[in-house]
């Protein structure tokens, strides 16, 4: 099955008509973006854009073949005028399955959200999931019966899509994920890319055609990430998304509650609520027998909490009892945890602190936490397989 990508955009397109920000005004020549609209074995038009005959042109092709045109999504907006010779555009009632004059069956899937999804199964067996914008498919409670060949949705806007079909094995290990529907709210280039990478995803320009069912190398997620970052710098938030398309992930708070003390609970609080409902929380500092293991992806928040923990232990901060053993075992339960992240077989997000770039603390005890953090931070780094250092929101790769 022959799928051609004649606008990869959000309905608005991108850059959006009069739209001042960073995104769109940068969004300009090969970063443009038209609405998206598929064009299926030059028979099956999914979603009626403007241009689209143009479009179709540009990649190669012609929409004259065309017998069916379903849309996914309310149109906002003027009306779109039908090209000569095309079917009137409509839309399948949920559940319903139609069989094209062309031997593709397509099926209506519901959505949690206003528009339809649509499943496309091309003669030979080859099978497509299509999704409108802002939309996940709704009910999925049952295990698939195979994976999809490729799906096609808003990866960015509703990354819980993706979580729910890898839920019940609708999206498999071969699945290619394509991401569509792409806003200003995307960032741009290189950054996109690494964000869907992240997710087993990616994007592609306007005009692309694919062959769904052939292989192509699914992006490699990576199964060990640290992210490290100043106070502030959006690190929680990125080591979140790199894991919001996994159906089910461990959240490990290695800084528990502190008793009397608002301002950490409403901290605590905000974690809470950006995290999605299916996600488990466990609060713990014991990360070397999560580690040892098996499970689902472990998101760790954050190592220099686990050595406060660690150096309150071995009562660290004292100078005496630092002389006289307190290194020694901080050291060995530091080689401890890092020996369990190079042993673990399962996905790991780490979160930590980038202390030694700010002011020198005043104390003994401080400088000497700073400097145990970057031995961590360093033994640890070595043993994933991506890096990242976030800085005012903007997230840099050092390794992966």
């Amino acid at each position: 099955m022959e799928l051609t990508l004649l606008g990869t955009g959000a309905p608005d397109g991108l850059p959006r008509p009069d739209c001042p920000c960073a995104a769109c005004a940068t969004a300009r020549g090969m970063r443009s973006r038209a609405a998206t609209a598929l064009l299926v074995d030059d028979a099956l038009l999914l979603d009626l854009t403007p241009g689209a005959v143009f479009a179709a042109a540009r990649a190669g092709h012609s929409l004259t073949g065309v017998r069916q045109v379903l849309l996914t999504h309310p149109h906002d907006g003027p009306a779109v005028e039908v090209p000569a010779g095309l079917p009137p555009a409509g839309r399948v009632p949920d559940g319903r399955e139609l069989t094209l004059i062309s031997g593709h069956r397509v099926r209506a899937v519901p959505m949690d959200a206003p528009g339809t999804g649509y499943e496309v199964t091309a003669p030979e067996g080859a099978r497509l999931l299509y999704l409108p914008p802002g939309a996940a498919p709704s009910g999925l409670t049952d295990r698939a019966a195979q994976p999809y060949d490729m799906v096609v949705g808003d990866v960015v806007g509703r990354p819980d899509a993706v979580a729910r079909l890898r839920a019940v094995e609708a999206i498999g290990p071969a699945s290619e994920i394509i991401a569509v529907h792409l806003d200003h709210d995307a960032p741009p280039g290189a950054e996109l890319d690494r964000r869907l990478a992240a997710a087993g995803a990616r994007a592609v320009p306007d005009g692309t055609t694919l062959q769904v069912g052939e292989y192509h190398a699914v992006p490699d997620v990576p199964r060990r990430t640290l992210v490290t970052g100043g106070a502030r710098s959006g690190k929680s938030v990125e080591a979140e998304r790199r894991l919001e398309t996994f159906p089910e992930v461990v959240y490990v708070a290695t800084g528990g509650g502190r008793e009397g003390d608002a301002e950490w609970a409403a901290r605590i609080g905000l974690h809470r609520e950006r995290r999605p409902a299916a996600w488990r929380t466990e609060e713990t500092c014991e990360l070397v027998e999560l580690l040892a293991s098996d499970g689902p992806p472990l998101l760790i928040d954050c190592l220099s909490l686990w050595l406060t923990d660690a150096m309150d232990r071995v009562d660290a901060w004292d100078d005496t009892v630092w002389a006289n053993g307190g290194e020694r075992a901080l050291r060995g339960r530091t080689a401890e945890l890092v020996a369990a992240v190079r042993g673990t077989r399962r996905t790991v997000v780490t979160v930590t602190n980038e202390t030694g770039s700010g002011v020198v603390p005043a104390t003994a005890s401080g400088r000497r936490f700073r400097d145990e953090l970057g031995r961590l931070n360093a033994a640890f780094a070595d043993e994933c397989e991506q890096v990242l250092l976030v800085v005012a929101g903007q997230v840099l790769t050092l390794r992966g």
